[in-house]
């Protein structure tokens, strides 16, 4: 009888078991390539299934069959362990046990190594039945591992190893997807591959000297070409750390995308990553690279835009494989996706991770990364960078002094640009205005901005911003134009259009008022002459104010206001408080401005001095050199990533809510669905707190999909989206 590896697909064929090994091995091996783990990722994905040659599995997996369908239930992962024991460095043998499950810890693999060997003469007949069929799972010389290794340092092995056995193990998790839904998508035409990088480089070039020709000739748009030529120029440098270190409104978006590019096509790097800590970003830069990159009649998307923050680590098999793997020459995502990829140890967020070996990745508005995770975070980057021929690109307007965390003093980071400080100097357009004490209420800051044309009100919580919106809508005249809402509350979609006809409104001269979280201050291209901003750490306060004569139009300087109001909300936690008290120390009345770069330079070395060496960031690095999988991954938690629940909207429109419930339906299915149903989902999938959405559910404003994803049936506010202080929600949310 032929072995199988999985049931009958839609055309009714069956998945036999040797197509199987060897096809998620080609696969493995050519993504371990990359990186001088060819060898070793090639022969895992031969071994990862040899378990299921067992008489004992073949007989389930048809009985399931002629039941209808189902999981098959039974370990299958032993054999393989034990073949990968014998032919690779034993602790190698995790990335088989690991292959459905995530990645074990050291004890949990010394136990399955331990059964294994007890049960050893039922799983060598398993392995002598799948060689007659795959004599390659026994190799006449072991598979070789990257050569560098040999030259780690003892005392950094165990990070090595760590960072190696998540990259063998991406690539057999993905090949392993790739070869299962290959399978059950029989019937599904291949999709065509995507421009290559250097087509991408000329499309860039083409479409960004178009714009240029476009656009009125002025001193801004001059020192923005001078911004681009001299990025442009440092792509020539090796691969490795730089930074780019620039004001807002330079042009940073299109210097960073130009470095990547430029910089892959010099050095033969695959694909460009775009990272960014805020959704709103990733949307305003997805549209930005996407004009740039693509053209009517592409066969495939240059560009793919993931910012789904669905957890599928507890989602069936079949939705499984709609996770991403970033099989695209251009990526933009977020930080959380990222490094989640890089600290998870569950196989359908750590599939992408191996696309990181041999490309550029731009990490933008660095100084929003997690104080607490700087360290396991910097020293995974410039393992990448040192093994995996990876660069990394740090791009902020308030550069951080990553040099100052602990255990990255020696990386070796390249300026692109070595002294932005006379460039700061030409961009400074705006007047601070410090209202700190007495302390105003939310609601007086409302009023005030109701009554000015043009104004934008930043606040630090998405409370906050429902609570000014509100009284600021109900107290605007009506011929002042309208106020609008921005934050995380609101689908992407939702918030998309808001901005739209912000800078329609704005471009026009017409009034309008804006209220918004700080999604809006990090790289949304909006120009308000005056913008109140609630006190925060000083890179937020910098931020805030590149949204004030961004573009330098006005005969004076902006004006920007900070305030601390009394009734206004914080985000939580001692690395916050520890911002805001490196902050009241070095800016504010008779101190320095956000935008002094030497105060900055103080302001992050006294905020990173404080971090310490044995907090979180040293726990997780212990844990990492320890092969403890499982509590990196539990003490590894993005801040938005921890507090955030991901829930999918129905909007008043008909077409939107017909994508959403047919999406929803995908993923309720018990069939692989690819990734398609997630990508459906992005513009419409707003956030909650995780103990609001748990109300929610109570309640029956939402309902559970798969993995942490759920749909609000309730209400959708036309204005401010997911509205839990309206009158008609609160009842239900007295307890959050």
């Amino acid at each position: 009888m032929r072995l199988l590896a999985h049931s009958v697909n839609d055309s009714g064929v069956r998945h036999g078991l040797d197509d199987h090994l060897r096809g998620t091995a080609a696969r493995s091996g050519e993504f371990g390539s990359v990186f001088g783990g060819g060898a070793a990722a090639g022969y895992l994905g031969v071994v990862h299934d040899v378990g299921k040659g067992a008489c004992v599995w073949q007989s389930k997996l048809l009985a399931v069959e002629v039941a209808g369908g189902g999981r098959v239930g039974l370990d299958h992962k032993r054999a393989g362990a034990l073949l990968a024991q014998r032919a690779l460095p034993p602790t190698l043998a995790r990335i088989v046990i690991g292959h459905h499950g995530g990645l074990p810890d050291t004890p949990t693999l010394k136990d399955e190594l331990h059964a294994a060997a007890g049960a050893v003469e039922e799983l060598e007949a398993t392995i002598a039945a799948v060689a007659e069929l795959v004599p390659e799972i026994l190799p006449d010389v072991s598979p070789s591992l990257p050569t560098w290794l040999a030259s780690v340092p003892k005392a950094e092995l165990g990070l090595a190893y760590d960072l190696l056995i998540r990259m063998l193990f991406s690539c057999v998790v993905d090949a392993d997807f790739l070869d299962t839904s290959a399978h059950f998508d029989s019937g599904a035409a291949a999709l065509p591959p995507a421009p290559a990088v250097p087509e991408l480089l000329r499309r860039f070039e083409q479409r960004r000297m178009e714009k240029l020709r476009a656009r009125p000739r002025n001193d801004l748009s001059r020192l923005r070409d001078d911004v681009y030529a001299r990025t442009v120029a440092a792509a020539v440098l090796p691969p490795g750390i730089h930074r780019l270190g620039v004001p807002t409104g330079a042009g940073k978006t299109f210097a960073a995308g130009g470095f990547g590019l430029h910089h892959a096509v010099k050095w033969g790097l695959r694909r460009v990553v775009v990272a960014v800590p805020f959704i709103s970003i990733t949307e305003q830069n997805s549209a930005v690279y996407r004009d740039l990159l693509e053209r009517d009649g592409d066969a495939a998307p240059s560009l793919l835009e993931h910012h789904s923050a669905v957890d599928l680590d507890a989602a069936p098999r079949g939705a499984k494989l709609a996770a991403e793997n970033w099989d695209s020459p251009f990526v933009v995502t977020t930080t959380v996706r990222l490094f989640e990829s890089l600290f998870s140890r569950k196989p359908a967020a750590m599939r992408r991770l191996h696309r990181l070996a041999g490309a550029v990745i731009v990490l933008d508005e660095v100084q929003a990364l997690p104080d607490p995770l700087l360290m396991p975070i910097l020293s995974v980057l410039r393992g990448l960078c040192d093994h995996y021929g990876t660069t990394v690109l740090l791009t902020s307007a308030t550069q951080p002094e990553f040099m100052a965390v602990s255990g990255f003093e020696g990386a070796r980071a390249v300026d692109v640009i070595p002294d932005p400080a006379p460039l700061y100097a030409r961009l400074r357009r705006v007047d601070y205005e410090w209202r700190l004490a007495p302390q105003p209420l939310l609601e007086d800051i409302a009023a005030e901005a109701a009554d000015l044309p043009q104004a934008l009100v930043v606040v630090n919580t998405t409370a906050n911003a429902a609570t000014v919106h509100r009284t600021l809508a109900e107290e605007r005249p009506s011929d002042l134009g309208p106020a609008l809402h921005l934050s995380t509350r609101m689908a992407p979609r939702h918030r998309r259009e808001n901005l739209a006809e912000i800078g329609r409104l704005l471009a026009e001269g017409e009034p309008v008022a804006v209220v918004a979280t700080p999604l809006v201050e990090a790289g949304v291209d909006v120009d308000f002459p005056v913008v109140y901003r609630a006190f925060a750490p000083a890179e937020s306060l910098q931020q805030a104010a590149g949204r004030c004569n961004r573009e330098g139009r006005l005969p004076a300087p902006g004006r920007v206001v900070v305030f601390d109001p009394c009734d206004g909300g914080r985000p939580n936690g001692e690395p916050y408080k520890q911002a805001m008290q490196a902050t009241s120390e070095n800016f504010g009345p008779g101190l320095a401005d956000p935008d002094d770069l030497d105060a900055l330079a103080r302001y992050y070395r006294l905020r990173y001095g404080r971090l310490g060496d044995d907090g979180l960031g040293r726990r997780i690095q212990d844990l990492r050199a320890r092969l403890d999988y499982p509590q990196v991954a539990a003490e590894f938690r993005m801040i938005d990533d921890q507090a955030t629940s991901p829930v999918a909207v129905l909007m008043d429109d008909d077409e939107a809510q017909d994508i959403v419930r047919a999406a929803v339906r995908a993923l309720r299915s018990p069939y692989p669905c690819g990734p398609q149903p997630l990508r459906d989902l992005q513009p419409y999938t707003a956030s909650l707190p995780r103990s609001a959405a748990r109300a929610a559910v109570r309640a029956g404003h939402a309902e559970p999909v798969v993995g942490d994803l759920l749909l609000w049936v309730s209400d959708y506010h036309s204005e401010r989206g997911i509205d839990l202080e309206h009158p008609e929600n609160s009842e239900d949310f007295t307890s959050w």
